[in-house]
């Protein structure tokens, strides 16, 4: 079958290709990366609700975009755009783009490093110089890209940094991590393009709860976090969160993915320790030895098991934080992330909630 669809390639349309066929006069903001595309498409889908925009979100997150119905001449679409999508597109094109990051992910699929940005890069290649393309050029992969080639849209580099003032108004510790912060840096540049109303904008932001099994707090205490990042599966999804956090038992575990590298450094890491459970745990123990201490288990439920165990006996009262961000995909014991995180809730609350 591959050989066949290969061989007719050129004569293949994607859904985004349809979709963009029969909208070409809404305006589209599309997301791609290898982090927080689902966040930051959600974010941005429920700022432009907040400003009264007929908005649609669409894609990897939110309906199929050939379900949607009852589309006018000012629906707005958020699309979130994987590597995979947007490497078959031959018609689609966005309004406005937005290349979060680029990591070594899905090297399975794409073959190479420089395959993969190509297929990223297909979303801001396909766009006109009446488009925006808005970049994180701190990013070494897109950096490179962009040095490497001319585009056509006008390129929009996000800051290196928030007003700490915003932040304190958003009060949302949410946005406390870096990763979010960088997610929270083009929905702010996104809204100061399109002259979004301030007073809503804060409004929004400090009610945003995150998505489910993405840093998700699903317990706290003043001595205990527990966070679920199911959703983690590559090291870099995983390394922007640690590096916020203090005194973290970090669970680590699953199917590696080929080329990802984990770039923490030992000073990094004096207060992580690491809890690898499942079969591969010999490419963890190889990553991780070096630069913190571990412990490995068979299984999640072994790891939460002794956690429990060490929360109960412990009588220090420095606050502690569970981080389970497996940095892998999930497919050696759950079909997807979300079956993951469903049962690390689960086990939760068994074994330290009770």
């Amino acid at each position: 079958m591959s050989k066949f669809l290969k061989s007719n390639s050129k004569k293949i349309y994607t859904d985004l290709d349809i979709f963009y066929n029969h909208n070409v006069e809404n305006n589209k903001i599309t997301i791609t990366g290898t982090n927080g595309k689902s966040t930051t498409a959600q974010i941005l889908y429920e700022v432009l609700k907040d400003q009264k925009v007929d908005v649609r979100l669409v894609g990897n997150i939110g309906n199929p975009p050939l379900l949607e119905k009852n589309i006018t001449n000012s629906t707005v679409f958020v699309i979130e755009a994987s590597s995979y999508q947007l490497e078959y597109s031959k018609l689609f094109k966005s309004n406005i783009s937005l290349i979060l990051n680029i990591t070594p992910d899905h090297l399975e699929r794409h073959g190479t490093i420089k395959k993969y940005v190509n297929a990223k890069f297909k979303l801001v290649k396909s766009q006109s110089k009446n488009d925006l393309a808005i970049i994180n050029a701190e990013n070494f992969y897109v950096r490179k890209k962009l040095e490497s080639k001319n585009f056509l849209p006008k390129i929009i580099k996000i800051e290196k940094s928030i007003d700490s003032t915003f932040l304190k108004k958003i009060n949302n510790q949410y946005f406390n991590t870096n990763g979010n912060k960088e997610n929270l840096k083009f929905v702010l540049k996104v809204a100061k393009i399109l002259n979004f109303k301030k007073n809503s904008l804060i409004k929004t932001l400090k009610k945003f709860k995150g998505l489910k099994y993405r840093q998700e707090i699903i317990f706290q205490s003043r001595k205990l976090t527990i966070i679920n990042d199911s959703k983690a599966t590559t090291f870099s999804s995983s390394v922007s969160l640690l590096k916020s956090l203090t005194n973290v038992y970090w669970i680590v575990g699953g199917q590696a993915k080929k080329g990802d590298k984990l770039l923490l450094s030992k000073k990094n890491c004096k207060n992580i320790k690491a809890y690898i459970f499942g079969t591969n745990k010999s490419f963890f123990i190889n990553k991780i030895k070096k630069i913190m201490k571990y412990e490995h288990f068979l299984d999640l439920k072994s790891v939460i098991k002794k956690l429990s165990l060490e929360i109960k006996n412990n009588k220090n009262t420095i606050h502690k934080t569970i981080l389970f961000s497996p940095s892998t995909a999930s497919f050696d014991s759950f079909k997807n992330f979300e079956k993951r995180g469903k049962y690390f809730n689960k086990l939760i609350k068994k074994y330290i909630n009770a």
